[in-house]
């Protein structure tokens, strides 16, 4: 039997396993191929519970892509407040202004060319929300697949995907959408990147090779991951009366155009009692993907002479409902909350 045979065959138990014990989330009810989008990019590179209830709030107050065309792209990002990777949130901006002007696309082709859709989410977009056979796949389905056949291929490696992806493409049910819901369902709940599989549980353990074999963790082959840069930073919360002081970051590079604390590089830098009386003090760590900001916060009462220029000065209200701060200053709100 070859792979695709394999793997043919292998459809009926996955979907039979799917329907009894598939998770309820916000976005497999009503669902339209605007809210299908919305779920596939704000589930990038984010956890599953983070996203639910951003979502359910994000459809609120947008829930067409004609809502969302309109909207200013400040009140957009701090829709998205807490999710990151904010240029998601600005290519969904510009997508749902295409949208609102040609209409939702109906091919995988069309799909890829709105902003911020690569592969993987115009095949997930286009195979749950469209009925199209158009593969989704990402390190979960390359997980499963490599598992189930002991394939020893890179997943890191371009022509990895794009072998599973023809694999998937020959043997694609009529149920598109259980079909790549029910991989990526095996992939968050059973066939788990991090810690052993719970094997017992997988419908494709009676013809999983790498199961089988007792090697399940050797699967997937990847290379080795680069160690994040440390950045070491001072994080001023300025307050003079009832207002906080903030400011936009650059418009290019890490958190783009979001607003901030002021900060520094912790080398070299001045102290900070020379800003004003330092209120309380306290130590936070954000991780990134490739970088982690390890900082330092100081809360500072300052009065009016001592006020810096280029700076935003709002309430706590105005910063909670206003403005988009990235989840890396979190640790700090509370001291205005």
């Amino acid at each position: 039997m070859d792979e695709q045979e394999m793997l043919r065959a292998a459809i009926p138990p996955l979907l039979a396993w799917f329907h009894q014990n598939k998770r309820e989330l916000p976005w497999r009810t009503g669902r339209t191929p605007y809210t299908a989008l919305v779920a596939e990019l704000m589930l990038q590179q984010t956890r599953v519970e983070a996203v639910k209830e951003r979502y359910v709030l994000f459809l609120e107050r947008f829930p067409t892509a004609e809502s969302l065309a309109a909207a200013d792209e400040e009140e957009v990002l701090k829709f998205w407040e807490g999710l990151g990777y904010y240029s998601r949130a600005r290519n969904l901006h510009k997508a749902a202004k295409i949208i609102a002007r040609e209409g939702f696309p109906q091919t995988w082709v069309g799909l890829r060319a709105l902003p911020g859709v690569g592969d993987y989410t115009a095949g997930a977009v286009a195979s749950i929300a469209l009925g199209l056979p158009a593969p989704a796949v990402d390190g979960n389905v390359l997980r499963i697949l490599t598992r189930f056949f002991a394939d020893g291929r890179n997943i890191a490696q371009d022509g990895t995907k794009k072998y599973f992806s023809r694999l998937l493409e020959g043997v694609y049910p009529p149920e598109t959408a259980d079909f790549t819901e029910a991989l990526m369902e095996l992939g968050a709940t059973v066939c788990v990147p991090n810690g052993p599989p719970t094997c017992g549980a997988c419908p494709w353990s009676d013809r999983c090779k790498a199961h089988l074999a007792g090697e399940e963790e050797r699967y997937p082959v990847r290379t080795e991951k680069r160690a994040r840069r440390v950045e070491r930073l001072l994080v001023y919360v300025l307050r003079q009366g009832k207002k906080y002081a903030i400011r936009k970051r650059p418009a290019k590079g890490l958190l783009a155009g979001l607003w901030e604390f002021p900060n520094e590089p912790a080398e070299g830098a001045s102290s900070p009692q020379g800003a004003g009386t330092v209120v309380a003090v306290r130590e936070a760590k954000h991780i990134f993907t490739h970088v982690e900001w390890h900082m330092t916060g100081y809360l500072i009462e300052v009065g009016p002479s001592q006020a810096q220029e280029g700076l935003v000065w709002a309430t706590a209200e105005e910063v909670r409902t206003r403005y988009a701060l990235p989840s890396a200053f979190k640790a700090f709100m509370e001291w205005i909350e």
